[in-house]
């Protein structure tokens, strides 16, 4: 007698949520909290709360930053979504973005990225960052075109900036410790980052 081992069928892959009903999900969470964020890259949706007063703090020092080396520019640290990814099919709500003075007065909750000369995050202390900021984020920013995306991350002491978009990823990375001088490629910026040592872990 022949004994035929039994094998589940294999699962579906999830199947991709239309961009219509994130945008609703993402509205109803933001009005019930507004320090949770969704946001949909790559076919995925990610939800995250900026919960600790040290995200805030490094923000702050890096619009100061900005401002003193670029007054004609603005450094949108209030939630504003972005339209990413390839064919801006993906949501993001970078910690800030650098365009402009003026920019966005015009925009609705997911604005298009043309004229946005960076964005910028700051890890968070969640599970999912690594993926989210270090993986996916730097794909769906490349593969947008925006040219350099900013991560200070808390995890590393570090400040990397990535830049040269393309074909979906970012030709450039540059990793410098907290207290390097670091030189924002192609904005006339350089972040004096000693401030960003005593948030050091």
């Amino acid at each position: 007698m022949t004994v035929t081992e039994h094998h589940p069928p294999p699962e579906a892959p999830p199947l991709p949520m239309r961009l219509e009903l994130f945008e609703q999900l993402a509205e109803i969470a933001y009005e019930d909290d507004e320090r949770t964020v969704l946001e949909y890259l790559n076919g995925k949706v990610w939800a995250h709360k900026v919960t600790d007063g040290a995200h805030g703090s490094i923000l702050m020092w890096l619009l100061r930053q900005f401002m003193a080396h670029r007054p004609d520019l603005d450094l949108n640290i209030a939630n504003q979504g972005l339209e990413v990814d390839v064919y801006r099919n993906g949501r993001a709500r970078p910690d800030g973005i650098l365009a402009p003075i003026g920019h966005f007065e015009q925009a609705g909750e997911w604005a298009a990225p043309d004229g946005v000369l960076a964005v910028v995050e700051v890890t968070s202390w969640d599970a999912d960052t690594h993926a989210r900021d270090r993986v996916e984020k730097p794909a769906a920013y490349a593969a947008t075109g925006i040219g350099v995306y900013l991560l200070v991350d808390r995890d590393a002491n570090a400040v990397v900036v990535h830049s040269r978009p393309h074909h979906g990823q970012y030709l450039d990375r540059s990793t410098h410790p907290y207290g390097e001088t670091v030189q924002v490629p192609g904005l006339g910026v350089i972040l004096d980052t000693d401030a960003l040592k005593r948030f050091a872990r």
